[in-house]
């Protein structure tokens, strides 16, 4: 990597046409915000230093990303992209290159920022620029007869014929850094927007007798920047695709691609199925043979080999072991782990439980602060009544033990191994290992009771 080169990230815009009192470059992108995205990508290339110039909003956009290796650098007054590369300049090292990126252009490659720095190392100005069947907007790169570029001009501030030029300039650029300082002094207003134009120092560079070269990306996505909600939603389906390609190649099976969000990382093993509109948030691992049902969200999980998760399920912060069988409309609260061959069904929530191998809790049941052993029956509608208004307390259930449907067990309370609970049962006491323990009212039928019958309003 060419080394020391500085990154400087203009991100100072409020966004007006985003409609939002957030700034721009926080509004998120598969789940993080925008200039996050752009971040990663940069530190990646191992930066001698980041700049990134904010403005608007305050202090949220580096409140909101934090990042000790970052030199946050305020534009108070919003006068132009020359006006905001003059905010850096006292913390740039004076020599090696600067690239220059803008953080509502969130999905620029590494190899791209590579091309670039490389270029401009020898002493050239690098300009990241493409052809588009409507440049409309966009600042046309001018070339002379013989190719060579001689200035970028503003869209506003074109001709006619200017404006007949598809190449356009796309910002990013890179450049040698003890050449910047001369020619942002020389920079004017004098335009149709009263700012200061970055793009006004390739015609200095042309008479200083610099070379200019151009680069183009692999993708347009990566020159895609946002200036509305609907652009921000065009880039998120845009991403997305470039994820569930990259996960077919490894061979995951998506039934449908389009219908896929990775707000995160998602890590696949062999012979992995997702079915439409799941969503994966943070780190999810999925083991070998995992399948996973129609709009399952899974945030901060692991699933172990051979696990199946029916549809509608939702999982968060949840550890989940080998050919478990989950859903549909199961939900696993932060703090759960399942071991082995475990069943949990419908409208079945876990929270903060550990469960042992074969056990199973099939429907309708909450199960919190708890401890399940092996190959336990907790029979639907089961609940561990857990809290008492000020504090949580934990339920033991041991190895083989049979929790009867409508049960309420009070913790603290411990159900011993081998232990039955009979059905509709309220436990506050320990249950003795390998005995029937049950509490039921006296059933009663009350003889010639007569059901209320409604007045009539007459």
């Amino acid at each position: 990597m060419i080394s020391p080169f500085n990154v400087v990230i203009l991100a100072a815009g409020r966004g007006t046409r985003m409609m939002s009192d957030l700034p721009k470059v926080l509004h998120p992108l598969a789940g993080r915000p925008m200039l996050a995205h752009l971040l990663d990508t940069a530190r990646s290339l191992d930066p001698l230093q980041i700049c990134v110039v904010y403005g608007y909003g305050g202090e949220q956009v580096p409140q909101a990303i934090g990042g000790t290796d970052i030199t946050w650098v305020l534009q108070a007054e919003q006068h132009g992209t020359g006006h905001a590369v003059q905010q850096v300049l006292p913390y740039l090292a004076g020599s090696g290159v600067t690239l220059i990126l803008y953080g509502d252009v969130p999905l620029t490659t590494a190899d791209t920022m590579r091309a670039l720095t490389a270029v401009a190392v020898q002493d050239k100005l690098a300009l990241l620029t493409v052809n588009m069947d409507d440049p409309s907007g966009y600042g046309r790169i001018v070339r002379d007869a013989c190719g060579k570029v001689l200035a970028i001009v503003e869209h506003k501030d074109a001709d006619a014929q200017t404006r007949t030029i598809t190449e356009v300039n796309t910002g990013l650029m890179a450049l040698p850094t003890h050449r910047l300082a001369g020619w942002l002094s020389r920079l004017s207003n004098d335009n149709a927007q009263g700012e200061y134009y970055l793009t006004d120092i390739i015609a200095m560079a042309v008479a200083d007798g610099v070379a200019v070269q151009t680069c183009q990306p692999a993708h347009h996505r990566e020159i895609l920047g946002v200036n509305s909600k609907a652009q921000l939603a065009q880039l998120e389906r845009l991403h997305q695709h470039e994820v569930a390609n990259r996960l077919m190649m490894q061979g995951v099976t998506l039934l449908d691609p389009a219908r896929l969000d990775v707000r995160g990382s998602l890590h696949c093993g062999r012979d992995v199925m997702i079915d439409v509109g799941c969503v994966f948030e943070g780190r999810v691992e999925l083991g070998n043979n995992v399948s996973v049902g129609a709009h399952c969200v899974l945030q901060n999980v692991r699933i172990g080999a051979g696990t199946q998760i029916a549809a509608f399920s939702h999982l968060v912060d949840a550890t989940v072991g080998t050919d478990n069988h989950i859903g549909p409309f199961t939900r696993l609260r932060p703090g759960t782990v399942l071991a082995a061959d475990v069943h949990v069904g419908n409208f079945v929530e876990i929270k903060n439980s550990q469960v042992d191998d074969g056990s199973k809790i099939n429907h309708l049941s909450y199960v919190g602060d708890s401890t399940v052993g092996k190959q336990v029956n907790i029979g639907a509608g089961t609940i561990t009544c857990n809290y008492d208004g000020a504090n949580k307390h934990r339920t033991v259930i041991e190895d083989n033990a049979f929790i009867g449907s409508d049960t309420q067990l009070v913790a603290p309370v411990t159900v011993g191994k081998g232990a039955t609970i009979g059905a509709g049962s309220t436990i506050t006491r320990d249950a003795p290992a390998g005995e029937l323990t049950l509490s039921r009212s006296k059933q009663l039928t009350i003889t010639g009771w007569q059901r209320p019958v409604k007045k009539s309003k007459g």
